[in-house]
């Protein structure tokens, strides 16, 4: 394998006149020094080493993204968001699953800080956990000492700038919306309990009903179609007569479609589904999903923007809102 050295030698320039033109040093460089690198570049068929790239360019190439699963729609789609935003600025993404492992997304920002990262966004849920909480900030503090930039999507604790989505409203949208068409038996399908996006979502249902959700109408699963389905079917045994299901994301809400199309329920006619996010899948199932619609790819775009820029001396805040779409799961309750 061919050396920064053979390239030089090949060249006929010296190894730092070499490095500055296969660095992208912004030193400048004769134009025919410059061509005949980069033939000797070509010749020998080179490969830069990346970590010697990263130390020689002034302007750090690499961002981290930890998010909780990318293949789940929801991180899908934000991901689209923050990969639009770096590419657009010449950054490479690293993308972390931490597959909602605190102890995993903590060795991932060490991991990432280590690797001279230019940013770090989090882009997955909070945690209502005070001792991982403290010990996530005091290694984004350390990082951040060194001049990195962070940026986080959703409610954390972290000091710094963040994008949210508007969970609690679009929830207490979602809420009035089964008031308004009489539903006051509603069964709700949460998230992950230690998740600040579940209960921020699940106070928004509550609120938008008018009414305190009773404990037994409430079944906390993964955000999974199988975790919906799984508790559905908690609810319809433990509590008879309810009018609507309430999922908490959409992945969730088609879980619940399936097991009532099993077993013969009609929806709306018996029982109404809702969910929330708007994924594609919402549009395309029957009957189609009403839910809360999240502009995810915004979401991403927005925190690598924030994570991008530097920093102004306070924190920046950025709340996007959250859409009712109305389709044919939701119908009046029945008489």
């Amino acid at each position: 394998m061919a050396t920064l050295a053979d390239v030089a030698r090949r060249a006929g320039v010296s190894p730092a006149t070499a490095s500055r033109v296969i660095n992208g040093s912004s030193k400048p460089v004769a134009d025919e020094l410059r061509e005949r690198v980069l033939r000797a570049v070509a010749d020998l068929r080179y490969v830069p080493n990346a970590h010697a790239q990263l130390l020689a360019r002034p302007q750090r190439s690499v961002v981290g993204v930890v998010v909780h699963d990318v293949s789940d729609p929801y991180f899908a789609e934000v991901t689209r968001g923050l990969q639009r935003v770096a590419t657009d600025r010449g950054r490479l993404v690293i993308i972390c699953n931490s597959y909602r492992d605190p102890e995993r997304e903590l060795e991932y920002v060490e991991m990432l800080r280590g690797q001279q990262v230019a940013a770090i966004v989090l882009a997955g849920s909070g945690y209502h956990d005070p001792d991982f909480t403290a010990r996530l900030t005091e290694k984004l503090a350390a990082y951040e000492a060194t001049g990195g930039r962070v940026a986080v999507i959703g409610r954390h604790e972290h000091p710094g700038d963040a994008v949210m989505p508007a969970n609690a409203d679009g929830a207490r949208r979602l809420g009035a919306e089964l008031r308004r068409l009489g539903h006051h038996r509603v069964g709700v399908i949460a998230g992950p309990r230690e998740l600040t996006t579940t209960s921020d979502r699940l106070a928004g249902v509550a609120e938008g009903l008018g009414a305190a959700l009773p404990a037994e109408r409430v079944r906390y699963a993964d955000f999974t179609r199988d975790g919906g389905a799984r508790a559905a079917d908690e609810l319809l045994a433990a509590v008879p007569g309810l009018t609507a299901l309430a999922a908490l994301n959409d992945s969730m809400a088609v879980g619940a479609l399936t097991l009532l199309r099993a077993r013969g329920v009609r929806v709306p006619e018996e029982v109404s589904v809702v969910g929330f996010d708007d994924m594609p899948v919402a549009a395309d199932v029957t009957p189609a999903l009403t839910t809360v619609r999240l502009p995810l790819v915004e979401l991403g775009a927005r925190a690598m923007t924030l994570a991008l820029e530097p920093a102004v001396g306070r924190p920046r805040v950025e709340v996007l809102p959250a859409e009712l779409v109305r389709r044919d799961s939701l119908g009046p309750a029945p008489a």
